[in-house]
């Protein structure tokens, strides 16, 4: 992980954001983007009213940040007891949330550009619309090549960090070396992908209904009910400039769990959390 995926985002993930950058700069000289940013910043009181509105944000969050994600337990168990646990979280925070605003930014106006409808979603506002930005532009093609390389390689972090924990777990309680544990890995998770091609919108409720907020609930009830104030502040302050105290162990064991078991209860009731 650290000598391969991580030294390749090391590049990449910088570059995408400059790429970001500069593309949301161009977008919004092009005629039309004016109606994109107007879509973007133009509040809806009532809408604000609908608590949906307000669950379907916080899964989007819960889901972005992968707070229930198991590959974050394993990452943080390869961290060196001299990082800064606080300040790598809060960074996490700060990016994932210019990451997000830079890709709406860019996303939205560049459809507007097209006369297209901007309430709509799902693949083809990164493969059609933002694809036909590129080819209007000069040098389109380069710069259409190297973005989406980067982006392939933000993908395969992604899969890394869901192959990770079941790829651990063999190497350690299977004394599977790397690579057989790995294909191991990647020839069930094919298996099971060609397997759920009828059932995929089901799996992926499924898993982002239930399994996650469920998951972090778990997590977040055995770290701060079950380890204790004292194991959880020395482990997230081992490395820290600024200590966290009592008040981050506080939200942690009555916020963070309660929100946890409110995303579980409103995803199962109202179909999802994001």
């Amino acid at each position: 992980v650290a000598g391969g995926i991580e030294k390749a985002n090391k590049i990449m993930m910088p570059l995408l954001f400059v790429m970001l950058v500069g593309l949301a700069i161009y977008v919004g000289f092009q005629p039309g983007a004016v109606n994109g940013y107007q879509y973007i910043f133009t509040v809806n009181p009532q809408a604000l009213m609908n608590p949906k509105l307000w669950i379907f944000a916080f899964g989007q969050a819960f889901f972005s940040l992968s707070i229930a994600g198991n590959g974050t337990v394993i990452y943080g168990s390869y961290l060196s007891k001299k990082e800064d646990i606080p300040r790598s979280a809060l960074q996490i925070g700060v990016f994932d949330t210019l990451a997000a605003l830079l890709a709406a930014f860019l996303i939205i106006p560049a459809m507007a550009t097209c006369g297209e409808e901007l309430s709509v979603g799902g693949p083809g506002l990164m493969f059609i619309h933002l694809l036909n930005v590129m080819n209007r532009m000069p040098g389109g093609a380069i710069v259409g090549v190297v973005f989406y390389i980067c982006v392939m390689f933000a993908g395969l972090s992604s899969l890394v960090n869901l192959y990770e924990a079941p790829v651990a777990t063999l190497q350690q309680q299977f004394h599977m070396k790397r690579v057989p544990a790995v294909c191991t890995i990647g020839v069930i998770g094919t298996v099971v992908a060609l397997g759920i091609q009828g059932i995929v919108s089901e799996w992926m409720d499924a898993v982002s209904i239930y399994i996650c907020p469920l998951g972090a609930l778990l997590a977040g009830i055995m770290f701060f009910w079950m380890f204790g104030k004292k194991y959880a502040l020395d482990a997230v302050n081992a490395g820290a400039s600024k200590p966290l105290g009592n008040t981050w162990y506080q939200a942690g064991k009555y916020l963070f769990c309660g929100l946890s078991l409110l995303a579980l209860i409103c995803g199962a009731i109202l179909g999802g959390i994001g």
